[in-house]
């Protein structure tokens, strides 16, 4: 095997280094380049196996884990790669020197800022986007999904509202009793020690909460899914500054995030049940003759090269790609045919989690460095229009006396898929303009006037609504799915990922509930 994976890597960082990666990171280039051998062999016959699981992220690796646990044979299929935290903090490139790592198959950069359209080397790099109509959507591409760039806001929504988004067959008393407190130990969400609050790289966020009290608003810390300890040696300039510098969305070279990695899915394989293949993209899901289900997938190298077309069959297949990749193969699914009985209602209720991002303008000093997103979070629960928080997003090299800051509410899930039979792919629509969007503008609006009236700030921008780190919906419980993730008319296929999500997560940051919702359906499944 390790023959294999050398020459991978040799290969690899050939290429990266005469397009300027090698450079940044040689060591990295190495270490992200390894990769099972058994990925590796092309195959020249159908493989069967139990059960498949189509994605890493926060369902496929609950789901993972659950079945390996059982005894349950399992493949996963993961688009992405390995990214192993190298010792000299450099597997992940910077913001602020971005290279491919930053990308999937992009030969430019994708986030908005700070270097946006930034040329560089196209290679499987851990952050995607999808461009529909009325929005840009962000989603991980990498062994371990979305938490290896997401913020780790492990936060766990009211039942209030809750109730207002999920069905009454989705028991949140027994979430809160046993699936959220279960996801939070596996994943070490704690929130914010007080000697780490206090700290310079904390200060915007010390800085927030003040002018959140002023105006009357409740302040919370909620979990987040950080090693505090390996923040405090970033503080003592013992590993390379990652966290503090808000160095979060193209992943912690400090190897502060626990991210699924280092968790659930390092707990899967332990258990010798469960085999990963990496760089494996799924093109199509079908009814195989046997009863089961039939997987067809691209093996590709790091810069996006089809290698081998793979066919595989199972018995039991979890759709765990994302709320973005999960919808796009059903609705091509239902789209060819190649699955029979779904749901009319594949593709729809989809949302932003009413995701918005702006920058606010203060007196004082609010930036010593960065600090990790979401350390604290504003509540404007009771907003007369729509309900709201406003957490810390220093992510970005901002100025001195601004505060990047995050919001997020209740959209409706308006937004939709459609087959686009030219390009075999689902084209999402959603309506930036409805009066659901213009409500959550509105009720932003009020929260940020309350702030800035009785804090002196100010907006640099109008509130941007363009973009979502949360997309979910899609394959919805209730119309698409049962409350347990079964796909209706479609015995023996579940849904374990934000797809299952009707537009929000109720308020809150999705990822506890994508995981808790996911631990549920592997229990009842199980049992």
């Amino acid at each position: 095997m390790m023959s294999e994976d050398l020459k991978r890597v040799e290969m690899m960082s050939k290429e990266l280094n005469r397009r300027r990666f090698i450079r940044n990171s040689l060591v990295t280039a190495a270490a992200i380049g390894v990769a099972d051998a058994r990925a590796n062999s092309s195959s020249g016959s159908e493989s069967d196996v139990e059960a498949i699981c189509i994605g890493s992220g926060f369902g496929g690796a609950v789901a993972s884990l659950r079945l390996a646990e059982a005894g349950i044979e399992t493949l996963v299929l993961e688009r992405g790669m390995r990214w192993p935290i190298s010792a000299a903090g450099n597997t992940f490139c910077t913001i602020q020197n971005p290279d491919g790592r930053a990308a999937w198959l992009s030969n430019t950069t994708i986030l908005p800022a700070p270097l946006p359209n930034s040329p560089i080397n196209v290679f499987a790099g851990i952050l995607d986007r999808k461009i529909g109509n009325g929005i840009i959507a962000y989603r991980g591409a990498a062994y371990g999904g979305g938490s290896l760039m997401y913020g780790g806001i492990t936060y766990q929504p009211t039942r209030r509202l809750f109730e207002q988004v999920f069905p009454p067959t989705v028991d949140y008393d027994v979430l809160d009793r046993i699936y959220f407190p279960r996801v939070r130990q596996m994943l070490q969400a704690t929130p914010v020690p007080d000697d780490i609050f206090q700290a310079d790289a904390y200060l915007a966020s010390r800085v927030l909460l003040n002018q959140a009290t002023n105006a009357g608003f409740t302040t919370i810390k909620p979990p987040i899914a950080l090693n505090w300890d390996v923040v405090r040696a970033e503080l003592a300039g013992t590993v390379v500054p990652s966290v503090i510098a808000g160095e979060v969305y193209y992943g912690t070279n400090s190897g502060a995030k626990n991210s699924l990695d280092r968790n659930y899915l390092k707990l899967a394989e332990a258990t010798g049940h469960v085999e990963v293949l990496t760089l494996h993209v799924v093109t199509a899901i079908e009814a195989a003759a046997s009863g089961g289900y039939r997987v067809l997938a691209n093996r590709i190298d790091a810069q996006g090269n089809v290698i081998a077309q793979k066919s595989f069959t199972c018995r039991y297949l979890f759709l765990a790609a994302g709320s973005l990749g999960t919808t796009e193969l059903l609705v091509r699914a239902q789209a060819r045919g190649t699955l029979r009985g779904l749901s009319s209602a594949v593709g729809q209720f989809w949302g932003t989690n009413s995701d918005s991002i702006t920058i606010m303008v203060d007196a004082t000093a609010t930036n010593i460095s960065l600090g990790s997103p979401g350390v604290i979070a504003v509540q404007d629960l009771d907003n007369p229009i729509a309900p709201q928080i406003l957490e810390t997003f220093q992510a970005l090299p901002l100025p001195n006396g601004t505060i990047g800051v995050l919001g997020q509410g209740i959209a409706r899930p308006d937004g939709y898929f459609t087959y686009n039979p030219t390009t075999d792919s689902a084209d999402l629509t959603w309506p930036a303009s409805s009066a659901n969007s213009q409500a959550n503008l509105q009720a932003l609006q009020q929260t940020y006037a309350l702030l800035n009236e009785v804090n002196g700030t100010a907006l640099a921008a109008p509130i941007s609504q363009l973009y979502t780190g949360h997309p979910v919906g899609g394959a919805v419980i209730g119309a698409v799915c049962d409350p347990f993730g079964q796909v209706l008319g479609c015995p023996n296929l579940f849904v374990v990922d934000g797809a299952l999500i009707p537009g929000s997560a109720a308020c809150a940051n999705p990822s506890l509930t994508i995981a808790a919702l996911a631990e549920q359906a592997m229990d009842h499944f199980l049992n």
